[in-house]
């Protein structure tokens, strides 16, 4: 039981007039403080869902946001910063992703081969047509943890140009950002 004893003068009483005097009792309760566990998610008990993301006129980088995020298991209440949580993730439409402003014509992406002078350029609009599904790939994996977790996570992706996918028995869900 605690009490506090709090006296306290009107504004609109007069100075000399006696103050307030209040009395305020709280009783506490014992909490059992051990019922209070942080359960962390491991391998064995972590679901995995699949899902279907269609990618037919999404901005790359607002859809890769939301990809890495269920790669991680981001939203999932049992997230788990060190396991792999993650869902399974279905792209397809990838090659009818786009940029927003003039990033289409004006980003590069950046090759080396590890020898002097073996720099290659190439513009987004040039790459989608050679590897459409590279520039959505190379997008999540930039948002991903840079470590073997993050490839592991990387592998529950899926990313296909067109509009079938070999993933019908897994009876994926269809999700939208």
């Amino acid at each position: 039981m605690f009490a506090v004893l709090w006296a306290e003068r009107g504004s609109s009483r007069s100075l000399l007039a006696p103050p307030r005097i209040i009395l305020i009792v709280f009783e506490f309760k014992q909490v059992d403080t051990l019922s209070f566990k942080t359960v962390s998610a491991n391998r064995q008990t972590v679901v995995k869902k699949w899902y279907v993301v269609d990618a037919n006129s999404e901005i790359v980088g607002r859809l890769a946001t939301g990809i890495a995020s269920v790669l991680r298991g981001k939203h999932k209440p049992s997230y788990t910063p060190h396991v792999d949580c993650g869902d399974n993730i279905i792209v397809i439409n990838a090659d009818k992703v786009r940029f927003s402003g003039q990033k289409m014509g004006e980003k590069d992406y950046f090759f080396y081969s590890g020898y002097p002078g073996g720099k290659r350029l190439e513009t987004a609009k040039d790459l989608m047509k050679r590897r459409p599904t590279y520039v959505l790939e190379k997008a999540v994996r930039g948002m991903l943890p840079k470590n073997r977790l993050g490839r592991e996570m990387f592998r529950h992706l899926h990313v296909y140009a067109g509009a079938e996918h070999p993933h019908g028995a897994q009876n994926p869900e269809n999700l939208t950002f």
